[in-house]
């Protein structure tokens, strides 16, 4: 079972001063990834607990990489739709390159429709959007030689793709990651409820010839109870979970360093 662990791209703890030194921590206590999440245009109604302050995601994980050596670093997930295809595809490469291959790319589709009003993207096409976008940059990372919209260009420089992990529900995430991805991203760590989807999702795999796909959810740990902790990452694994996320809300270094620290002792075990 790998371990990993949000930063905060967010809210009070999302400033340079605590990004970095957390980020640090993590990456030289050997856990296995820090993952950031996704928002443009919070509306003041759904600011509570961010203040709508919210950092770039790619932008976060690029300014990471250049002060990490190992961790991997994931974005939990990146609303494809909100973006133009050639212009991620470009960020994607670009950090991947620079991390030395340490990108861990989340995807979805998205849900908020106020981001969706913000951005003049039509929501109803989402679906759609992300589709081609991930098939899109498939095809930036399988040559250097692209075409968009009638015109040939390099991509360069053109790393190894990223593994690729859908957020979302059955069917469509789980049609997006069999078709376009490595792995599913649910949320949460009820294990009576995963085990089922992702038993199902196994299925699928086998019927259309493909591996057995990573599943990455993102629960909050009980720390304060090692041994109950270490049962439940347990019963995930037993089930098919592949990485956990921890998440948690801080705004100085301390309870991220605790948590690290015990998260580290759990990957151990």
């Amino acid at each position: 079972m790998k371990i990993g662990i949000v930063l905060k791209n967010s809210g009070p703890a999302s400033r340079r001063d605590l990004i970095e030194p957390c980020a640090r921590f993590a990456d030289n206590a050997g856990l296995d990834s820090l993952w950031v999440n996704d928002h443009i245009a919070i509306p003041p109604d759904d600011a509570e607990g961010s203040g709508g302050r919210y950092l770039d995601p790619l932008a976060t994980l690029a300014f990471v990489a250049g002060v990490t050596e190992r961790i991997g670093l994931g974005v939990g997930v990146l609303i494809l739709p909100y973006r133009p295809s050639l212009a991620t595809a470009k960020w994607v490469a670009t950090i991947q390159e620079l991390s030395g291959g340490r990108l861990l790319l989340g995807v979805g589709v998205g849900w908020m429709g106020a981001e969706f009003r913000a951005l003049g993207v039509d929501r109803s096409k989402r679906g759609i959007a992300t589709d081609a976008t991930l098939d899109f940059l498939h095809r930036c990372f399988g040559s250097d030689l692209v075409n968009a919209n009638g015109q040939d260009f390099l991509f360069l420089p053109r790393p190894q793709r990223p593994p690729i992990f859908v957020g979302g529900a059955a069917p469509h995430a789980f049609r997006r990651a069999l078709r376009y991805g490595e792995g599913w991203m649910p949320m949460g760590a009820d294990v009576e409820k995963l085990g089922p989807a992702i038993a199902e999702l196994h299925g699928e795999a086998k019927e259309a010839g493909r591996p057995v796909p990573e599943v990455i959810t993102f629960a909050r740990l009980p720390l304060s109870d090692r041994d109950r902790a270490h049962d439940l990452l347990k019963s995930l694994e037993a089930v098919g979970v592949t990485r956990v996320i921890h998440t948690l809300a801080y705004e100085d270094t301390a309870p991220y360093e605790m948590a690290v620290e015990a998260l580290a002792m759990l990957q151990q075990r």
